[in-house]
């Protein structure tokens, strides 16, 4: 039951952070990458302290992969990295209220 009651209530934080956020596309925010895979990166927000995906798909500039040894995505072509940890300023540019999901985009 415990367990059930502490998924519900993560459930509960995360449709909320995803409905606040609704009103925010297009806006800018800082942010702080918690965490890396071979398909995006994730950034968590700093004042909400919400947590979205930019996709590999939206870093256009070069092609990159996941580094898994380092945590890190790094560009084949200019050797940019990204990494945990590491601050970004990101653009809100979607939010799905049914699947409880955001996306960002990095910008410069």
């Amino acid at each position: 039951m415990e367990i059930k009651a502490a998924e519900a209530e993560r459930e509960s934080i995360r449709y909320k952070q995803v409905e606040f956020m609704l009103e925010k596309i297009g806006q800018t925010f800082a942010g702080v990458i918690s965490g890396v895979t071979e398909w995006g990166i994730f950034v968590e927000e700093n004042d909400t302290k919400t947590e979205g995906l930019v996709r590999l798909g939206s870093l256009g500039d070069d092609f990159y992969e996941y580094d898994e040894k380092k945590f890190a995505i790094i560009g084949k072509k200019h050797g940019t990295a990204f990494r945990l940890g590491d601050k970004v300023k990101m653009k809100l540019v979607g939010a799905d209220l049914s699947k409880k999901t955001i996306d960002f985009e990095f910008v410069k």
